[in-house]
């Protein structure tokens, strides 16, 4: 009994030392050898200062220079090392409202007495060096250098996007991101940020009483290198993109610019749009506001973010539609008086007489697109309407069209295509027809797309059967490839040869149709004019359209508010657009300074 006792004795004198031996060593440790306990408790000598890498550049897909950074500096503040100063003096220097400033003061010391707050941001160069000179006389504070993106060409706005500051949820969600950093708000900023970004280093200095740098902490042993931001090629190309600003000048609208066989975007113009630097350095918050306000929504992105009928150019999507399900062919035919009769009402039209099937492209016949609708989802093939209507929405939303790409562009929107629900809930069951719904036979009715989708479709159409999701950029710094979701081709479940038949109906749209005001001697373009009727006001002129017509180089969608048919603006805006881009020269001065004086914004 008592060896056990002495035993438990011993054992439990055994474990104590042990812990006491263990504590020892570690306090040991903590104080002799390792430094970051005494650099921990030299936090009151200490200045840690983020070193901030340079975002990187973006370019267009020839080399433009699109974005670069302009050196900034933000005012800092270390509450507890701050002695008393002459505030008017400093914001005299900052050029700044003294109660703004304090506010900024308290606000610093609420978060932190330890810690640095940016207490003033971007400080322009000239205001920095006069500031270098005084900051002796300001214990507590000192400058950190920043940098703010600057665009040379002030094109592209909506594409490029714009840098802010990072917000708290994003800060609770992402550690890389504190107060006060700078993050990608939208476009290639936002979509590429962590390529742009960079990685942020850390430098330790000594200081002293006078708030002096006095030389790096243990020469430097626990600084990192901040690591420069990929550069991103992008693949606009500026002078088509200035070009097309230029063209849209004066007007609501947007054209959508994209290579075929890569699925990259030439050119994105959002019109009424906004010169890029106004969102650069301390002006920004002051000109969000003023846009915001602005009546014409020049943030309001039109290519992505609007809904329009696709009017007549939907006529191609139901033409290869009604060519593979076999309910029409290219010899195929039908009568137009004037209209599409549907008991007492019509559908009305230009035409006269009977209409062929490239006819019925290159004059856009109304009659021929309604019986051919009719056709589709009076198939004999499907044992109802509704079952019909099911098939052939499969076949739109395969074209991209009233669903979300996938872009790398944000807020792009689905557009509307309603499932068969839609119609049995407002018609009720089984009690809808091919006639109830006819306006959709010529892109009216129930259906709103955006400028990008259908630029997308007529890519496709272009391609004869499939596309590239589009994309902004071609090419980041030392990656071997983008993301391979925009390498891989989408194909439509359409046979080749029916491509084929549509895109002659659309060379003779432009040699012999609708838009002969496309028409360019010596390029083979091949389009589709639409009128979008608006409920609200004037027609929207709307034309889709590619060239060459032979490996194409370009598909272009564009539409302008209110602008009447599509003949009138869309389509000679199209074609100066494929010229400049295909041939780099403008041929007809004319027609460009028609279109470049157009003044449209008092149409409704």
């Amino acid at each position: 009994m008592q060896n056990t006792f002495l035993g438990r004795k011993n054992g439990i004198i055994t474990i104590f030392v042990c812990l006491a031996i263990i504590y020892v060593i570690r306090l040991f440790t903590l104080q002799i050898l390792e430094s970051d306990y005494k650099l921990s408790a030299d936090n009151n000598v200490l200045r840690y200062t983020t070193e901030y890498p340079a975002r990187g550049l973006i370019f267009d897909r020839n080399g433009a220079l699109l974005v670069y950074n302009e050196a900034l500096y933000d005012l800092m503040v270390i509450p507890k090392q701050m002695k008393d100063f002459d505030t008017t003096d400093l914001c005299e220097i900052l050029e700044t409202n003294k109660e703004f400033f304090i506010i900024e003061l308290e606000k610093a010391k609420t978060y932190s007495l330890y810690k640095p707050s940016i207490v003033y941001k971007q400080i322009s160069s000239i205001r920095y060096a006069e500031l270098q000179e005084k900051l002796y006389k300001f214990p507590g504070f000192y400058v950190q250098t920043r940098s703010t993106r600057k665009y040379p060409l002030s094109i592209a706005a909506h594409v490029l996007g714009y840098v802010g500051e990072v917000s708290p949820k994003t800060i609770e969600s992402d550690k890389y991101y504190k107060s006060g950093d700078y993050i990608g708000i939208s476009g290639i900023e936002k979509s590429y940020e962590k390529y742009l970004r960079g990685v942020k280093g850390l430098k330790i200095y000594l200081v002293d009483v006078h708030n002096r740098i006095k030389g790096s902490y243990k020469e430097g042993r626990y600084d990192s290198t901040a690591v420069v931001g990929r550069n991103v090629i992008s693949t606009l190309d500026a002078t088509l993109q200035q070009y097309g600003e230029l063209l849209l000048l004066n007007k609501r609208g947007s054209i959508v610019a994209i290579e075929p066989s890569t699925g990259e975007i030439l050119a994105l113009v959002s019109s009424p749009g906004y010169d890029p630097n106004l969102f650069t350095a301390s002006e920004r918050s002051k000109n969000y506001k003023k846009l915001v306000n602005d009546s014409l929504k020049p943030l309001f992105n039109r290519a992505l973010m609007a809904y329009y009928p696709p009017g007549s150019t939907f006529k191609l999507v139901n033409a290869l539609i009604g060519l593979q399900e076999n309910v029409i062919t290219t010899t195929s035919s039908f009568s137009c008086g004037g209209g599409f009769n549907i008991g007492s009402h019509i559908v009305k039209c230009h035409h006269g007489g009977a209409v062929d099937f490239y006819g019925s492209i290159s004059g856009s016949c109304n009659s021929y697109y309604c019986n051919v609708f009719a056709r589709i989802l009076n198939s004999d093939k499907y044992n109802s309407v509704e079952i019909a209507y099911t098939k052939w929405r499969e076949y739109v939303l395969s074209f991209g069209l009233g669903k979300k790409l996938g872009s790398d562009l944000q807020y792009e929107l689905p557009g509307i295509i309603y499932n068969s629900d839609y119609y049995n809930k407002y018609y009720g069951k089984n009690k809808w027809r091919a006639f109830t719904i006819i306006s959709m036979a010529i892109g009216q009715g129930e259906l709103g797309f955006t400028p990008f989708q259908i630029a997308n479709m007529t890519a496709i159409i272009a391609n004869r059967g499939y596309y590239y999701i589009p994309h902004t950029v071609k090419k980041i710094d030392g990656l071997e490839t983008i993301d391979s979701i925009y390498l891989q081709k989408n194909y439509i479940n359409i046979e080749q040869q029916y491509f084929e038949e549509v895109v002659k109906g659309m060379q003779m749209v432009v040699e012999s149709g609708t838009a002969y005001s496309a028409y360019l001697p010596g390029l083979t373009i091949c389009g589709k004019t639409g009128t979008a009727q608006n409920p609200h006001g004037e027609d929207h002129s709307i034309f889709v359209a590619f060239a060459p017509m032979e490996n194409p180089k370009i598909a272009i969608a564009v539409y302008i508010e209110n602008g009447g048919f599509g003949s009138t603006w869309a389509a000679p805006i199209a074609s100066l657009m494929i010229e400049k881009y295909v041939n780099d020269t403008i041929t007809r001065k004319w027609l460009e300074d028609r279109m470049i004086n157009g003044y449209l914004l008092n149409n409704k």
